[in-house]
């Protein structure tokens, strides 16, 4: 049973609401205030935000924004949202995913809750990504970031699709917000859609939206992303996940800058700027007719590589000092510095989640770290403990790390046990209780850390 948490002026008994929701076997609270929202957010596990504010437009498009930036990795569903495009550009720009209308028809509260569930579903294992990661991935002095920001000013003055390759944790988004906040277009939308969070059949109306009665839900017309996206950019995150229907229709709107809305046998045209990100083989997906050919050639016309942080060792210091700087500021430990040798063994440890894991691995060092520097033994101590919370899946064979299941109850069992626990407890201490600043420390999500305390016996 999803627990969603209602954000929103108290609405008189019935709530019509709140009574949808636990029809459709939700778990609905509800809070007044930001300030309640966020207490409540801090203390419990809920899957799913919904923003009920339909008198102030400005009040809901401020509530979101909060929200947003303190809990960027919960899916925002607005009530009412805005009655322009414009305005709904805006709330999605400040972290909202999807609408309701101002009537609670329960279809429709069905169809936009289930969506916005099912997306969140695949990152659930992940990390949040925050966006004081700022243009960190793409810093450093080794040749292949320079001409990789090189290739970034040229092609963002130009109007041609970008296909951006790189494994994860590179920062493929990163490099489209790049191209995007230094075109002619930066003062216009920037949209963005994972391909792998939704089903095809949710994927498509969330593409190219859906007129009132084009299925059970749709209770009213609702634009797409690519509609949002007129005039700006829509970035489509891991291309290479959607399906060969979809493929086609991917197809027809990069060819004719038109779409047809679900339901609707008038198409829409668009002006927009498309960016594509991908880490799969898309050359070899081609050869296996797993991708088509002709819509690979469509956007294959300019290429960014994002390199590995393996290839580029002599920018992890740098990266590393940088990323010190900003988690230190952040947790009131400006006079943190970190010793010479310990920046060295940084330096030779294999990264498979690229500058992501390096990031989190830095901030989780801030986090517990004693004294005023960070020393050899801390990191070498997080470093035996790091097998224990692996959370990226992309790692390659060679590079991943063997873990090894010792026998139930065993002296080792026990001992890793309580380093776990420990390990848990100090960063809990150190986030002051907050239980999401310490997911994110530790590189797990809220439900991994939940699980985690249930299982050593520390109550959540």
């Amino acid at each position: 049973m999803a627990k969603v948490l209602i954000v929103g002026p108290d609405r008189p008994i019935p709530d019509p609401l709140y009574d949808v929701l636990v029809s459709l076997g939700r778990a609905p609270a509800r809070v007044a205030t930001v300030a309640q929202a966020l207490e409540t957010l801090e203390q419990d596990l809920y899957e799913l935000l919904v923003v009920d504010w339909q008198a102030s437009y400005a009040a809901g498009l401020e509530l979101v924004r909060e929200l947003g930036k303190r809990w960027a990795e919960l899916p925002i569903i607005v009530v009412g949202g805005g009655t322009t495009v414009a305005e709904t550009v805006e709330m999605i720009r400040a972290g909202a995913s999807d609408f309701l209308v101002q009537r609670f028809d329960a279809d429709e509260v069905a169809y936009v809750t289930n969506k916005a569930l099912v997306g969140a579903a695949p990152r659930a294992s992940e990390p949040p990504r925050r966006s004081a990661r700022s243009e960190s991935s793409l810093m450093g002095n080794a040749l292949p970031m320079r001409e990789l920001r090189e290739t970034i000013r040229r092609a963002a003055s130009a109007t041609a699709t970008v296909l951006i390759r790189g494994e994860s944790g590179t920062g493929k988004e990163l490099a489209a917000r790049a191209v995007h906040d230094e075109s002619p277009r930066r003062l216009k939308p920037f949209v963005k859609v994972d391909c792998t969070s939704l089903p095809e059949n949710l994927l498509e109306s969330e593409l190219f939206g859906y007129e009132k009665g084009a299925f059970t839900g749709a209770v009213s017309a609702k634009p797409g992303r690519v509609e949002l996206a007129d005039g700006g950019t829509l970035f489509l995150d891991e291309i290479g996940d959607i399906s060969p229907a979809l493929q086609a229709k991917l197809l027809r709107l990069l060819q004719e800058r038109q779409f047809d809305r679900i339901g609707s046998k008038r198409p829409t045209r668009v002006d927009v700027r498309f960016l594509l990100a991908t880490h799969r083989d898309l050359d070899t997906m081609v050869e296996n007719k797993e991708f088509r050919a002709d819509l690979f050639h469509r956007i294959n016309v300019v290429q960014l590589w994002l390199p590995p942080l393996r290839s580029r060792r002599d920018d992890i210091e740098l990266l590393v000092v940088h990323f010190l700087a900003e988690f230190a500021k952040v947790n009131g430990r400006s006079h943190l510095t970190i010793e010479p040798e310990a920046q060295k063994l940084l330096r030779k440890q294999r990264w498979p989640g690229n500058v992501r894991q390096l990031e989190n691995f830095v901030e989780r060092l801030v986090v517990l770290a004693d004294g005023n520097a960070i020393h050899v033994a801390q990191i070498e101590r997080l470093l035996v403990q790091r097998p224990s919370f692996v959370t990226q899946s992309t790692t390659t064979a060679s590079e991943a790390p063997v873990q090894v299941s010792p026998p139930a109850d065993s002296a080792l069992e026990k001992a890793v046990r309580a380093a776990e626990a420990e390990t848990l407890l100090r960063t809990l201490q150190r986030t002051h209780g907050n239980r999401s600043a310490a997911a994110r420390v530790l590189g797990v999500s809220r439900q991994t850390l939940y699980n985690k305390l249930k299982i050593l016996g520390i109550e959540p």
